[in-house]
């Protein structure tokens, strides 16, 4: 048994690397700024990696891109507007602020101040209540 998990455990770490891109461009600036775009850009399919740690297809395309680009002369801000352009706003993992992804943004503080305004009113009522509002437990 303890082989058997040596051996899954080994293999899990195996997996991490295997993901890892080690595709490295000519000079270490270009590097440095294909690490930073591909950490900002979100795996379609994954969806909650990055396409520099993910290993789906699409994130090894998308990667690919990303190089051709910079390899070709393209700007950072080019290279974030035709991802934007291609599968909008959703590839990147801090989206701007807009009509649509108001509630991506503010969504959980709304929910938490729904949350904490219900846990007042119960902590309000419960305190209102006197010993002989209580009902008796049978």
């Amino acid at each position: 048994m303890k082989t058997f998990s040596l051996i899954f455990a080994l293999l899990l770490m195996a997996a991490n690397a295997w993901a890892i891109d080690t595709n490295h461009l000519p000079t270490p600036a270009l590097q440095a700024r294909y690490e930073t775009l591909t950490h900002q850009f979100r795996c379609l399919v994954c969806q909650d990696e990055d396409i520099y740690t993910s290993n789906a297809d699409l994130a090894v395309q998308l990667r690919d891109k990303v190089r051709d680009m910079l390899v070709a002369g393209k700007t950072n801000q080019q290279i974030i507007d035709y991802m934007v352009d291609r599968y909008g706003n959703f590839v990147l993992y801090k989206p701007p602020v807009e009509g649509n992804t108001l509630l991506l943004w503010f969504g959980p503080f709304a929910l938490l101040l729904i949350a904490l305004g219900g846990v007042a009113r119960i902590v309000r009522r419960r305190s209102a209540m006197t010993t002989d509002d209580v009902p008796e437990r049978p």
